[in-house]
């Protein structure tokens, strides 16, 4: 049984982990990770894909090295779909929009300027900056999509309207602050989503 093992893990190459770890990252709960957390899943499974080249031409007690090498490799793997699912979740609870009933910009702007009239500057951020995101998809600058987060928005938005980048992107600090971060709203943080909003409305769309 031990041979069979050593023997089956004596086959395992730099080639085959790199495959290996290439056919990991297509699983589809990998496809939200940004790049930067891929690139480094790829290194990392390059560092493994060296250590098992190494144990494999190590003396002959390096076979038994490379069992708890393959071991490791499984557990890393473990912990990655798990840290990935961690992100994910997160993910999911910082998107812009809680449900898939969707208001039209108009009624989400309706919704905050009650909001404001009454002095509930959290929820008066919350819609008007959904405003300005929906009004984004209602134009086409942006591709509805459930469960995009503020960032993602803002930064798919500025391709379109980059002089209008900066307030998005102050806009979308405040949403994440007030609704996802527990900080106090003000009538300030609502004035500078409305700019935000406001901004991108008067803003003519760069084509690419």
């Amino acid at each position: 049984m031990l041979t069979a093992l050593v023997t089956d893990v004596d086959d395992v190459t730099r080639e085959s982990a790199r495959r290996a770890a290439e056919h990991e990252l297509l699983r589809p709960e990998y496809h939200h990770v940004k790049p930067l957390i891929v690139r480094l899943l790829d290194y990392v499974g390059g560092k493994i894909g060296d250590l098992l080249d190494a144990a494999a031409s190590a003396a002959p007690g390096g076979a038994f090295g490379l069992v708890g090498i393959v071991l490791l490799l499984a557990l890393t793997a473990t912990l990655i779909r798990y840290r990935v699912g961690r992100l994910a979740a997160t993910a999911k609870r910082r998107s812009v929009f809680e449900t898939h009933r969707a208001l039209t910009a108009a009624e989400h702007r309706s919704a905050a300027e009650a909001a404001a009239m009454a002095g509930d500057w959290t929820a008066a951020v919350r819609e008007r900056f959904r405003a300005l995101v929906r009004s984004l998809e209602e134009r086409t600058l942006l591709e509805p999509r459930v469960g995009r987060t503020a960032d993602e928005a803002v930064a798919e938005a500025a391709l379109a309207l980059p002089s209008a980048a900066h307030v998005m992107r102050s806009a979308a600090d405040r949403f994440d602050e007030v609704v996802y971060g527990g900080r106090q709203a003000t009538a300030e943080s609502y004035q500078a989503v409305v700019a935000a909003d406001d901004a991108a409305m008067r803003t003519q769309p760069v084509l690419t």
